[in-house]
């Protein structure tokens, strides 16, 4: 085992709540409840947690192998491995590229964590109250046409990222999973009550959890492959990084059971949150990525008790959108502390502000650069498809072929602490299955 380099998490509970808040974002909240009404429901739930088990938590491990045994940022923690086994260097690109990963999500990842933190001030004062479809529609639409609201708000979001991570691996990433994951769970559990008590609890039971194998074709089970990708922050270099600061006392496999099954439990939980609210006021599951910031504001505005619990929502939309943000700093943070001379706070501060910058522009192309585009995409989408299709899925595929291919058989076993048979069965999934699924989401991503 390498030797410990610099800050280590305080405890196995601080890492995974700080893990599973990275995982927990708004792909749990908003993508993963639209997925699921797209794609027919249980069906999809099904699918989706086979592909987790499968793919997202080999990858998983693989990366925090990475990153606990290089003990370094992603960059440098590839290289020295590399060496050590005998391996080139040119591995070190893996690395480089979940960290480019992380910097280019973050900066649209940002833009929509604002909109998050408009909603809770709408939730607030009553924007949403009375207002039929065509009003929450024009709400939504003016929104994304005002330059200068969209940079107030990607900029408080930024601005709050930026102070958590500037204080550290205890005092920011430990502190910030501490106390918002708890809130975000009491929040969802919440709605979940109110979901009860609406009396279309049933109805989203039904949805989420009675197969319509009618429904499963090969688009859902890619889609619920690449749920199970993206939702484990996979391919970004932040396992790697948060991987970096883990003890050698902590096994990996169960540590990233307890991780799995708490992100899953917190994406089906928002479902059973979410789909209630829309039953009971006669809306369509099915309404895309529109189903956060149209379809539930229009429920909200038009309920008894509609401010409260619009309010409680977004709040937990902006609880998941910021520790998944700050994991995505982390890396870049991590980078340039070790590659440049620059002290914690300089390199967050100089990171966040390019960040930001890349974040403009990424807003700007939703109104005053809405004609601009390269091949075919505005900013904002070209960043979107070029990290979810190209270099996630290339970032995890190198990660799980270097530890399946490149590592020595005695340093899984001395990491996984599983026995002679455990660690064949771990080769036969790690060397195969899931880098086939990893395969078949980027193949699918370009198709």
């Amino acid at each position: 085992m390498a030797k410990l380099a610099h800050a280590q998490w305080s405890s196995r509970m601080t890492f995974v709540l700080a893990a599973a808040g990275s995982a927990v974002g708004l792909g749990n909240i908003w993508r993963f409840s639209y997925l699921v009404g797209d794609s027919g429901g249980a069906a999809f739930v099904l699918v989706y947690l086979a592909c987790v088990a499968l793919v997202g938590m080999p990858v998983l491990v693989a990366e925090w192998m990475i990153g606990r045994r290089g003990q370094k940022n992603p960059i440098n923690s590839m290289v020295d491995l590399a060496r050590q086994h005998g391996k080139s260097p040119a591995w070190a690109l893996v690395g480089a590229s979940g960290v480019l990963a992380a910097f280019l999500i973050l900066s649209f990842y940002s833009v929509i964590g604002g909109w998050s933190l408009n909603y809770t001030l709408g939730s607030v004062i009553g924007t949403f109250s009375g207002q039929d479809a065509d009003g929450v529609s024009e709400l939504f639409g003016g929104m994304l046409g005002d330059p200068t609201t969209l940079l107030l708000w990607h900029s408080a979001f930024m601005l709050l990222v930026i102070g958590i991570v500037a204080r550290g691996v205890t005092k920011g990433l430990e502190s910030a999973a501490r106390s918002m994951m708890p809130a975000l769970i009491i929040l969802l559990l919440i709605l979940v009550g109110y979901g009860v008590a609406s009396g279309h609890f049933g109805e989203a039971l039904a949805f989420m959890f009675q197969p319509d194998w009618s429904a499963l074709n090969g688009g859902v089970v890619l889609a619920a492959m690449g749920q199970a990708f993206f939702t484990l922050s996979l391919g970004m270099g932040i396992m790697m990084a948060y991987g970096s600061y883990l003890g050698e006392d902590v096994n990996l496999l169960s540590t990233a059971r307890t991780v799995i099954i708490l992100d899953t439990a917190i994406a089906l939980l928002a479902g059973l949150a979410i789909f209630p609210i829309v039953f009971a006021n006669g809306l369509s599951a099915g309404e895309g990525p529109g189903l956060i910031f149209v379809t539930l504001p229009l429920a909200f505005g038009n309920m008894t008790g509609g401010t409260l619990l619009g309010l409680m929502f977004f709040l937990l939309l902006t609880f998941a959108a910021l520790t998944s943000a700050i994991s995505l700093l982390e890396p870049v943070v991590e980078m340039m502390e070790e590659r440049t001379s620059m002290p914690r706070v300089t390199a967050t501060v100089v990171s966040g502000i390019t960040v930001w910058l890349l974040g403009v522009a990424a807003l700007l192309s939703f109104n005053v650069w809405a004609d601009f585009t390269i091949v075919g995409l505005n900013i904002f989408d070209l960043l979107d498809t070029f990290t979810s299709k190209i270099l996630l899925p290339l970032t995890g595929l190198g990660a799980i072929v270097f530890v399946a291919w490149c590592l020595k058989r005695e340093s899984v076993e001395a990491e996984l602490g599983l026995s002679a048979t455990g660690v064949s069965v771990w080769n036969v999934i790690a060397r195969f299955v899931a880098p086939i699924g990893v395969v078949a989401v980027f193949v699918a991503g370009l198709i």
